[in-house]
């Protein structure tokens, strides 16, 4: 069986949390699909099936039964070198058989190719590819991928302003009228025979063209085995609309209510208005990222410099970078040197010096110098795509606490369906008759209210907007949240654990002392010859500290035979016959060597926050090594403010204690772990996450900050975990928080925007709950006008977007 794979459509024609179930219920159904993750905020599906089983076009057409679309995007490509009609055949199979490719069409006269695809799934870029590994050459590209959804939702809203703005035209003298002809400022004209009809010919329009999309979404709803907020909207309007009707051309007499249906309608209308305009602004996050991305390169190619676009780089090309430019591609600098400007992807404000072997990652900008950079990742596997990726797959998932929202969501328009019948009964069976209005009227009137008041919509987007928000803001400042769940853990860490290399500390050490033992016949150089020799070419920090400080003393190092190294300990090996051990006390002590002489000295060196590394030459311990870190310029400040956010902060470290507590003294930690190997840190971890009787009620929720790759077990067994990178390395961090700068500042910004971001979401809840639970049964009691109701209901949901749009606004 084949691995799954994950893929993600951009989803049409959803309104509310129960159209998010619906989708979700119909494409779980197709065999072989392993999960279905719906987002009403991003408008995105992503779905995890089995290929073997089953393929896209099954998925889309599933999703398009259910009666709900797909955005799909269109490229025109101007096509050369086709020779005859079976070329424009052969190129056709060939962009047909890629993967997201809907449609094509290659026309060999015209020499053009038209191309539908989704742009969640192959990039114009790619396309474009196929084209030249086909043996053509395209020589127009249509406009950019990156537009396709955002055209997909600019022809939504455009579509509702247009929609508003026709049922205004009809509403607003539809209301006066109405209004004054029951407040009598009209006279006994506005009471003729014709008046009703002419209220009729101005409802009708809104009730069947600007209301129109939700019957069609009440019968695509009900068809799927289920009730909708347009099934809502659809019966309340239809009961005023018809029961009007009903009056007009019975011989009886009565009030016609035209004017409450064609309120209804267009007030819930503005409020959708307003809505899909909110919900653009919650992807601007995302827009921004792709905003980075350099249009043009320079590349070397046969001894010319040539300007392409930048989705042409491909691996193995030399680019040319001039000073204020935008880096096109990721890659290693061949020749040069300058200062680089990378805080759009990592959120460091100072430029970073880059020379010769540096990395340099795409979308940065060079401010001074020019560069030369040897391409080594392009398209979708740079940093900037990938970060990108991130963002959208985190955006796109679903937060444990909307799993609760889904189960009210699931019954929530039954329910309402149920008290609007209880509430017709009621006023119409229990409640004394009202001498200004039929008992049927009143009865009506009420159970419109309650059907119009009630707004799944406000549920659906309570969460998912403040996610979207959240995680954009996040990678604006360098911090990428893997999903929903991390972004809302993050929140109720109560401890956080930081490692101290590389975390507290630069992780570049640097040899201090250098102490012979007094019936040793080596001096400093030759002990540190010896022990560089061992350590040539470790990848170890301390090991790199010494050999690095042989290279500055420009010794002469031997090469090693039978190296051996030992994790948590040391390492040994041959050199010039002599059998060298470098390692910790753990170690010696493990060999039975003496350590008396160097007992003080060691005591000394620790107490200074050095850590002491022992050469053993030949069974006898011939002197030490002091090696120390230093600390990263923010760690202290970084420290202090977790506390002061009411953190407790650990340190988990290899070193012994007292160096340990040295380092902690420094940076104001007074809980250390020391002394704790590397595979030994996850069980540590799950120690603080546990009472002490070994019961599993947590004691505190636990973060753990390491570089995401030595520390993988510990930051997977902590509740979030967040790995501090460089940025070149997004796809490979363990962690479900990757900090795209080195900064331990991120921390504090990741847990206070995460913290932020719960609390919109419980703002957002609570509105949308308390919203229901009061309006609902105030409708039901007949304290609300229908046409309050709506504009009620109207409002709601974009409350709860303009809330969560104010994350925007949160600063580090």
């Amino acid at each position: 069986m084949l691995e799954m794979k994950q893929l993600t459509l951009p989803v049409t024609g959803m309104t509310c949390a129960n159209c998010v179930a619906a989708v979700e219920r119909n494409v779980k159904k197709l065999d072989g699909v392993n999960s279905a993750v719906v987002n009403l905020s991003s408008e995105r599906a992503t779905i995890a099936y089995d290929p073997a089983l089953l393929g896209i076009p099954e998925i889309i057409a599933r999703i398009e039964h259910a009666g709900y679309g797909i955005a799909s995007g269109e490229a025109e490509l101007v096509i050369k070198r086709l020779a005859d009609d079976s070329d424009a055949r052969r190129l056709e199979k060939a962009l047909f058989n890629l993967e997201g490719v809907l449609g094509v069409q290659v026309n060999f006269a015209t020499e053009k190719a038209r191309v539908s695809y989704i742009p969640t799934v192959i990039s114009q870029a790619e396309i474009h590819r196929a084209v030249s590994a086909s043996g053509f050459e395209a020589l127009e590209l249509g406009g950019d991928v990156e537009d396709v959804e955002a055209r997909a939702r600019q022809a939504e809203i455009d579509q509702q302003r247009r929609l508003l703005m026709t049922g205004l035209w009809f509403t607003i003298p539809l209301f006066i009228f109405s209004m004054g002809r029951d407040f009598g400022l009209f006279g006994m004209w506005a009471h003729a025979s014709w008046a009703p009809w002419l209220m009729f010919i101005l409802a009708t329009p809104v009730q069947f063209y600007v209301g129109g999309q939700y019957y069609i979404g009440a019968y695509k709803s009900l068809r799927n085995g289920s009730a909708n907020m347009d099934v809502l909207i659809a019966m309340g309007s239809s009961a005023a609309y018809f029961y009007s009707i009903y009056v007009l051309l019975s011989p009886l007499t009565g009030h016609v209510y035209f004017e409450t249906s064609a309120v209804i309608i267009t007030l819930i209308r503005l409020g959708k208005f307003l809505e899909a305009r909110a919900k653009g602004r919650t992807s601007e996050a995302i827009k921004k990222l792709m905003g980075l991305q350099a249009k043009t390169a320079r590349v070397i190619r046969g001894g010319d410099e040539l300007e392409i676009p930048a989705g042409d780089v491909v691996v193995g090309d030399v680019v040319v970078v001039h000073p204020g430019e935008k880096v096109p591609v990721d890659g290693v600098i061949v020749d040069g040197r300058s200062a680089v400007d990378e805080s759009m992807l990592t959120g460091e404000s100072l430029p970073v010096d880059k020379q010769v072997g540096d990395p340099i990652m795409g979308a940065t900008l060079n401010k001074f110098g020019m560069l030369k950079f040897e391409a080594t990742k392009v398209g979708r596997e740079t940093a900037l795509a990938q970060v990108i990726r991130l963002v959208e797959e985190a955006q796109g998932s679903k937060a444990p606490i909307q799993k609760m929202v889904d189960r009210v969501s699931a019954i929530f328009v039954p329910a309402v369906l149920g008290v609007a019948v209880l509430t017709f009964l009621g006023w119409y069976f229990l409640v004394p008759a009202d001498p200004l209005q039929s008992q049927f009227t009143r009865a009506l009137i009420n159970m419109v209210a309650v059907l119009v008041i009630a707004c799944p919509c406000a549920m659906g987007l309570a969460t998912p907007t403040a996610v979207m928000v959240g995680t954009g803001r996040g990678a604006e400042a360098g911090i990428l949240f893997r999903n929903s769940e991390s972004l809302e853990l993050a929140g109720k860490v109560t401890m956080v654990v930081l490692d101290k290399t590389g975390t507290i500390t630069r992780g570049q050490p640097a040899v201090t002392d250098i102490v012979v033992s007094t019936g040793s016949a080596l001096n400093e150089n030759g002990l540190l010859r010896l022990a560089a020799s061992v350590e040539k070419g470790s990848e170890h920090p301390l090991g790199e500290a010494i050999w690095a400080e042989a290279t500055t003393r420009e010794l002469s190092l031997s090469e090693p035979a039978g190296f051996k190294a030992e994790a948590g300990f040391g390492v040994e090996a041959e050199v010039e016959g002599r059998q060298v051990i470098v390692g910790n006390q753990r170690m010696m002590t493990m060999r039975g060597y003496d350590l008396d002489e160097f007992e003080s000295e060691v005591k000394r060196l620790q107490a200074e926050a050095k850590t002491v590394i022992l050469v053993a030459v030949d069974q006898t311990v011939s002197g030490m090594i002091a090696v120390a870190d230093t600390l990263k310029s923010g760690s202290v400040k970084a420290i202090s403010d977790l506390q002061q956010m009411g953190l407790e902060v650990a340190m988990i470290t290899g070193d012994n204690q007292k160096t340990a507590e040295a380092i902690g003294k420094v940076v104001g930690i007074k809980a250390i772990l020391a002394d704790v190997l590397p595979e030994g840190k996850s069980a540590r971890i799950k120690q603080l996450q546990q009472r002490q009787d070994g019961t599993a009620s947590a004691l505190h929720v636990v973060a753990m900050v390491g570089d995401g790759i030595n520390d993988a077990p510990a930051l997977a067994q902590a509740d979030v975990g967040l790995a501090v990178g460089t940025g070149t390395d997004v796809a490979i961090a363990a962690a479900p928080v990757t900090l795209m700068s080195g900064d331990l500042h991120g921390v504090v910004q990741a847990i206070s925007l995460s913290r932020k971001t719960l609390r919109t979401i419980k703002q957002n809840l609570f509105w949308a709950f308390f919203y229901n639970v009061v309006l609902i049964p105030a409708s039901a009691l007949g304290y609300l006008n229908p046409m309050l109701a709506a504009g009620a209901m109207a409002f709601s949901s974009v409350f709860v977007v303009t809330n969560s749009l104010r994350l925007r606004n949160v600063e580090f």
